[in-house]
């Protein structure tokens, strides 16, 4: 938890940076969330014409060599140009400079990243030259970049940070708990400022494989990839794969205000459970994930009448939608009727360990405009899953607290309470 009454360092959101299915920086991505748009293409990057399903969320359009110096290109897996190009615009976005800054500044600064897949496309790449060939196309980093480690070490070196440098792999809640590690490190007076968010890009034929052989990708969708994506509807039959990076710039909310930055929102809460069930499935109750909610919501010194709007994990999986209404009826009780809810899966795919971090741009999003981003595909909704998920169509609404929930793989449940500033 923050411990926010134990704790009286506050902690806000100054900065933010995007790379994502739906377009590169933060506002082609609230742009695009506001019309509803989807980023589902097919598979452009490698061959699926064998494989069942052949659609995904990609981040098109952009630029992969630009992010990187020449000799690292054939060294890092994808989620590097990702990371760092959504860490530049979140520094950028909030007005902090690392080249200016001198050591002891630099040292104040570090970095918590959140990632599901880390190096593993890269990691399956390396295989196929070394068993497969060419044998020289091989990196000799094969093994430090396919530890997830490395991702939050090549920022760090990219913008010579010397604080911690640390990752957070809890499959799709990643960057959820990457984002309050990072916050309470500000909290407890650690660290200053902090590089945080999640970057995921599961995108390769052998995990695209893995995958299908849980059976949790939809292949019903193949020739209308826009409308494969469909949480809380009668007919939805499946995860799309998606991937991206969101960053953020967190800081100290007295040194963020003495400086005159921009604050997007202030983190107040926290909490994670586990089921403690199964490998891949939810407890069929939503206790433990209702109780993740409700100890964010405690953590924050906030009830289920205080919340404005909550972004949802909406996976378009019969189970985890189905369970994740029960377990927002156990934690908001009679307010879960009356509490505007929305799914960004819907419009770009499951980015995996990215997912908080892109539920938070969501949650932003509807702060910062005054309109709620819509659950798209919902054209007839589930009979059990009967709350509101604004579907289809975006709505005006003033937000001023926001609940981001996050269901991973191990049965982990994460959910973060924001306030407007």
């Amino acid at each position: 938890m923050l411990g926010r009454l134990k704790r009286p360092r506050r902690v806000v959101i100054t900065g933010m940076g995007c790379v994502t299915p739906l377009g590169i920086g933060r506002e082609a991505f609230w742009d695009a969330l506001v019309r509803g748009s989807s980023g589902v293409r097919r598979i452009e990057s490698f061959d699926v014409s064998d494989s069942p399903v052949k659609i995904a969320a990609q981040v098109r359009d952009f630029d992969w060599e630009a992010e990187l110096n020449p000799k690292d290109r054939k060294h890092v897996a994808r989620t590097v140009p990702l990371a760092l190009r959504a860490a530049r615009e979140a520094l950028a976005d909030a007005q902090i400079h690392p080249s200016d800054l001198s050591l002891e500044e630099r040292r104040e600064i570090g970095v918590v990243l959140g990632t599901g897949g880390g190096g593993l496309a890269f990691t399956e790449a390396q295989y196929e030259y070394w068993y497969i060939g060419p044998r020289h196309k091989a990196s000799i980093y094969t093994i430090p970049t396919s530890t997830h480690g490395g991702l939050s070490s090549e920022l760090s070196m990219a913008f010579s940070l010397r604080g911690l440098s640390h990752i957070v792999s809890t499959g799709c809640t990643s960057s959820t708990d990457a984002i309050a590690y990072a916050a309470q490190h500000i909290a407890l007076g650690r660290q200053e400022v902090m590089i945080t968010g999640g970057v995921d890009a599961p995108l390769a034929p052998g995990i695209l494989a893995g995958f299908n052989l849980m059976t949790v990708l939809t292949n019903a969708w193949n020739e209308e990839p826009e409308r494969a994506s469909r949480p809380f509807s009668r007919d939805r039959s499946g995860i799309v794969l998606g991937e991206g990076a969101w960053v953020y710039i967190l800081e100290e909310r007295e040194r963020a205000m003495e400086r005159g930055a921009r604050i997007y929102a202030e983190i107040t809460g926290y909490g994670a459970t586990c089921d403690a069930y199964h490998r891949v499935r939810l407890e069929s109750t939503g206790e433990e994930p209702a109780r993740a909610m409700t100890l964010a919501l405690e953590d924050a010194g906030r009830t289920p009448d205080d919340v404005d709007y909550v972004n949802l994990h909406g996976t378009s999986t019969q189970l985890n939608d189905r369970i994740e209404t029960q377990a927002l009826k156990l934690a908001l009780g009679e307010r879960a009727h009356r509490t505007p809810m929305s799914a960004t899966k819907s419009q770009i795919g499951h980015p995996q360990g990215a997912s908080g971090a892109a539920g938070l741009g969501a949650a932003l999003c509807a702060m910062h405009t005054n309109i709620i981003p819509p659950t798209i595909n919902l054209d007839e909704p589930d009979p059990e899953c009967d709350l509101d998920y604004v579907p289809n169509q975006a709505r005006e609404a003033s937000v001023t607290v926001a609940l981001c929930n996050c269901i991973g793989f191990g049965s982990k449940n994460s959910a973060l309470v924001i306030e407007k500033p």
